[in-house]
């Protein structure tokens, strides 16, 4: 089959690799008709390298359609339509049956002492190949796949992989109420869903970015915006709070943020080392691009929330743990539990009227062979590429 592989720092290509096989006896494979590119792709693409192996396929975004079934599948049938979260839980252990289903104890990385396996996510996540693919095996398949009806578009449902859960997540942990005002900082895919989930609960949202098609995206929908160009993004909201600052903060950017060149410069020189020193340091020393989630500490007022949905992986960052503590904030993170909030995201995804704008969220849709100009052009934010969707 077809698939987009990690061939090394900011190089990855479309190449042929074996067609996955059915291994265990809850396994299904899926024929995959849609699969997103995410910005943790972009961690791959550079800064989590050393985790990476030349062949490794990519992605963690995906549905289709079941094309084989283990001998123990009970709920599926060949042809059926499933998107597929992008972890991988069992749905029976101690922390599946507590909806944190990233903590999985049966598909845990212990190695590492990491959460549940991923898809298309390094060493540190299982090494497990990913959904930018023509074919994809499934684990567990009596319980990680999302069944959905025939009729509307992939694109009203291949957000359910990630996007949807991670926003609504991240909205849910923020403790945001109707009336309140709520800061997003990163206005990507992910702080844009977040915004239009927060809008439809009567929230107050201004989004931070520094990328006019964002901004001028989620401006329409009727969140205030804040150019991170224009000058000093905490000033702009504490004028807009009356000088308190946000009930609560979401931060939607993670270790890749702009303004943080010490960090920067320090995750390009590890990268450079070979993989038996940049390993431990990545693992014990590394620190992450923190100017979005100072932002967001500085912006919520005192006794709120900030509540972290980007992607951190730095094991010795430096945290002004004064502020935090004198502010009195209430912290709330992690990777997104996706089948914890199905029940609530599939019946909007199924609304004939569209209320998260599901059918016209993504910008580019590309064939699987054009992967790697898109990640390309994802990482350059080029072209008003907000969200990327793959057709095989």
């Amino acid at each position: 089959m077809k698939a987009l592989t990690w061939q090394g720092k900011q190089n990855v290509s479309v190449e042929t690799v074996p067609d996955p096989k059915i291994i265990e006896p809850d396994d299904i494979i899926i024929e995959v008709t849609t699969s997103g590119l995410c910005g943790s792709d972009l961690h791959l693409y550079d800064p989590l390298g050393p985790f990476l192996h030349p062949g490794d396929v990519l992605g963690h975004e995906p549905m289709g359609r079941v094309v084989e079934r283990g001998s123990d599948i009970t709920n599926l049938q060949l042809g059926d339509r499933v998107v597929i979260p992008f972890q991988i839980a069992c749905g029976s252990c101690f922390m599946c049956e507590r909806g944190l289903q990233t903590q999985c104890e049966t598909t845990q990385v212990r190695e590492y002492g990491m959460g549940a396996a991923l898809y298309g996510y390094t060493d540190l996540y299982g090494a497990v190949p990913g959904g930018q693919a023509e074919f994809l095996r499934v684990p567990h398949g009596n319980y990680n796949p999302i069944k959905v009806e025939e009729g509307p578009s992939d694109d009203r449902f291949v957000y359910l992989s990630d996007v949807a859960p991670t926003a609504w997540q991240g909205i849910e942990y923020s403790g945001i109420q109707a009336g309140e005002t709520l800061v997003i900082v990163g206005l990507g895919p992910i702080g844009e869903m977040a915004a239009r989930i927060a809008l439809l609960r009567d929230v107050r949202v201004i989004g931070v970015d520094l990328v006019p098609e964002r901004l001028a995206r989620s401006a329409s929908l009727g969140v205030e915006t804040i150019n991170l160009k224009d000058g000093d993004p905490v000033a702009a909201i504490l004028d807009k709070t009356s000088g308190r600052g946000a009930d609560a903060v979401m931060e939607a950017v993670g270790m890749e943020a702009h303004g943080s060149g010490v960090a920067e410069a320090a995750q390009k020189v590890v990268g450079l080392l070979p993989k038996a020193l940049s390993r431990p340091v990545m693992t014990h020393a590394s620190t992450d691009r923190l100017a979005a989630l100072n932002l967001a500490f500085q912006a919520v007022r005192r006794g709120g929330t900030v509540s972290i949905s980007g992607v951190y992986a730095g094991a010795a960052d430096p945290l002004s743990m004064q502020m935090i503590f004198d502010k009195q904030l209430t912290l709330r993170m992690g990777q997104a539990n996706v089948k914890r909030w199905q029940d609530d995201l599939l019946p909007l995804a199924m609304d004939d009227a569209d209320p998260l704008g599901l059918e016209t969220f993504a910008t580019h849709h590309v064939p699987l062979d054009d992967a790697a100009a898109a990640y390309a052009m994802f990482q350059k934010k080029e072209d008003g590429a907000i969200k990327v969707l793959f057709q095989p």
